[in-house]
C-alpha cells in the first residue's frame, strides 16, 4: 500500500510538471465546462436528443465566438486609428502640434496641460527629444513581441475551446468518475466537498456575468446621455472588459477622451468618468462579493476575501479560484470538523 502511495504521487506530480505549461488553459476550460453544463444540456435537450458529439461542438463554437467578438471589436477599432496616431507622431516629430481645442475645454487640467502641450509637444525640438525613442526598431521590436504574444494566446485559446470541447462530450463519464474518486479518498464527505466547489465555481461566474451586464449597461447609458461617439460600441466594450479587473475603468476612460476629443463639453467628459467611477466601485466592491456570496453560500467577508484575495494570488484566474477555494475551505470547517464534534456530544 505504501509503495502504490508513493508511485500515485510521483506519477501526478510528474503529469502536473509535464502538463504545467497547459494548466491555466485546462482550468480555464474546467470553469466554463461547471458554470455552463446546465446551460449545454439545456441546449443540447433542444437541438437534439441530449448531449452528443455534434451538440457539443455547436456549443464550443458558440462560446467561442462569445468569447472572441468583444477582443476582435477593440483590436478593429485599434487598427482603425493607428494611422491616425502614427501620422500624428510623425507630425509632431517634425514640426510640433498645436495645443488641440478640446484641451482648453478640460476641467480643472486645462491650464497645465495646455502649459505641459506647449513645452512638450507644440516644439518641434522639445518633441522630437521626447519621442526620440519611437523609432523603427523599436516599434519593429515592440510587433514582434506582441505577435508572438498573440500567436500563443490564440494557441491557448484554441486549446481551452479543445478541452472544453471533451469536458462537454464526455461531461457525465467524466463527472462520474470524479465523484468515484472523491468517495474513495475522502468519503461521503468527499462529494459533499466536490458538490460545494461547484456550486461555488457557477455562482462565481454567473455573478461575473450579471454584475459585469449590469455595470456595462449603466455606463452605457451614462455614453449616451453625454453624447459619447459610437456609444453602442463603447457599451458592448465596456460590459465586455468589466469582467476582466479595471478593463472597464479603460473603456470609460477612453470614452470620455474620445468625448472631448470630438469637441464634446468638457464637463460632459468628467461626468462620464465619475459616472463609471461610481457604477464599477459600487459593483465591484458591494453587489458583485454579495451576489457572488449568497450563490456560493459564503458569508460576504469569505465572499470579498476569496475574490480579491484570489486576484492578488493567482492574477485573473483567481477571480473565480479565490470563492471556490473558500468555499471548500468552509465544506471542511462545517461538515468534517464541526459536525463530527457535534454529533460526538449529541451522543
Amino acid at each position: 500500500m505504501n509503495a502504490r502511495v508513493v508511485l500515485a504521487l510521483v506519477l501526478v506530480a510528474l503529469a502536473l510538471w509535464t502538463a504545467a505549461g497547459f494548466m491555466t488553459a485546462l482550468i480555464w476550460a474546467a470553469i466554463l465546462a461547471v458554470a455552463l453544463w446546465p446551460l449545454y444540456i439545456n441546449f443540447a435537450s433542444r437541438f437534439g436528443s441530449g448531449p452528443t458529439t455534434l451538440t457539443a461542438i455547436l456549443f464550443t463554437l458558440i462560446v467561442a465566438l462569445v468569447l472572441m467578438a468583444p477582443m476582435s471589436l477593440a483590436v478593429y477599432q485599434i487598427a482603425q486609428q493607428s494611422d491616425a496616431l502614427m501620422s500624428w507622431l510623425k507630425k509632431a516629430g517634425e514640426s510640433g502640434i498645436e495645443v488641440p481645442e478640446w484641451v482648453a475645454r478640460l476641467p480643472v487640467v486645462a491650464e497645465s496641460l495646455q502649459q505641459w502641450w506647449r513645452t512638450n509637444l507644440s516644439d518641434p525640438k522639445a518633441a522630437s527629444a521626447l519621442l526620440k525613442s519611437i523609432n523603427a526598431d523599436n516599434a519593429s521590436d515592440l510587433f514582434r513581441t506582441l505577435g508572438g504574444q498573440l500567436i500563443h494566446r490564440l494557441f491557448m485559446l484554441f486549446f481551452s475551446m479543445l478541452t472544453l470541447f471533451v469536458l462537454l462530450r464526455h461531461g457525465r463519464m467524466i463527472a462520474s468518475r470524479f465523484l468515484e474518486t472523491s468517495d474513495r479518498l475522502f468519503g461521503e464527505a468527499g462529494e459533499g466537498l466536490v458538490e460545494k466547489m461547484v456550486i461555488a465555481t457557477r455562482g462565481t461566474v454567473n455573478g461575473t456575468v450579471l454584475v459585469a451586464a449590469g455595470e456595462g449597461l449603466l455606463i452605457g447609458v451614462g455614453y449616451l446621455i453625454a453624447g459619447v461617439p459610437n456609444a453602442i460600441v463603447f457599451t458592448i466594450l465596456t460590459t465586455a472588459f468589466a469582467m476582466i479587473p479595471f478593463g472597464a475603468w479603460l473603456a470609460f476612460t477612453a470614452a470620455a477622451l474620445v468625448l472631448v476629443s470630438g469637441g464634446g463639453s468638457g464637463f460632459a467628459a468628467a461626468g462620464v468618468f465619475c459616472w463609471g467611477a461610481i457604477i464599477m466601485f459600487a459593483g465591484d466592491h458591494f453587489v458583485w462579493p454579495t451576489l457572488v456570496g449568497d450563490s456560493a453560500r459564503l458569508p460576504f467577508l469569505l465572499a470579498f476575501v476569496g475574490i480579491f484575495g484570489g486576484l492578488a494570488a493567482f492574477g485573473l484566474l483567481g477571480l473565480f479560484l479565490g470563492p471556490v477555494i473558500m468555499a471548500a475551505l468552509l465544506t471542511v470547517w462545517r461538515e468534517w470538523i464541526f459536525r463530527p464534534e457535534s454529533r460526538e456530544q449529541s451522543a
